[in-house]
């Protein structure tokens, strides 16, 4: 990584450039490794309101990959993405639910659980990118980023009010 430092060396907080771009294609490779998850758990709920909302965030998540792409050309960087081991294990716990519960509403309950994990990771990620691009005053990337922040903190609070009012309880 001897070109990232050549390349922070004369930025605020140059400290924190490696791990930044580190975390963008750790990200990245999440977002897009997220996608094929979705598309299962879409297939496998019953509730139209969750079914929508996992739709609603298949689409949100291309728009992040594409202000991911964004953001690497934002401070002058190639596109690339790595593996994600955590999301890796976030989508291969989603599996192990969707084979161990049936089609209905505890396998609908068992799946917004599922995405919520997704969800506060991403949360997490994306919150600390945010800080790391304003520290490094990457003021374009920080608003691409802030503004996925914002999306993943919205699609958390959407799945736990579906949790409440039409999964987890009996209407």
């Amino acid at each position: 990584m001897a070109n990232l430092k050549q390349l922070s060396s004369d930025m605020p907080n140059s400290h924190l450039h490696e791990l930044f771009v580190d975390e963008l294609r750790d990200i990245l490779g999440g977002e897009r490794q997220l996608l094929k998850g979705i598309k299962k758990m879409v297939s496998k709920t019953t509730n139209k309101n969750l079914k929508r909302a996992f739709d609603d965030h298949y689409t949100q998540s291309e728009h992040q990959i594409e202000r991911l792409v964004q953001t690497f050309q934002s401070i002058g960087l190639t596109v690339r993405a790595k593996k994600c081991k955590a999301m890796e294990g976030l989508l291969e716990e989603a599996d192990e639910i969707m084979e161990n519960f049936e089609v209905g509403q505890v396998l609908d309950a068992a799946l917004i659980a599922a995405a919520q994990k997704i969800e506060h990771y991403e949360i997490a990620s994306y919150g600390c990118l945010v800080t790391y691009a304003k520290l490094m005053e990457h003021a374009q990337a920080e608003e691409l980023l802030g503004e996925t922040l914002a999306e993943e903190k919205s699609a958390d609070v959407r799945l736990t009010k579906i949790a409440m009012a039409e999964v987890n309880v009996l209407v």
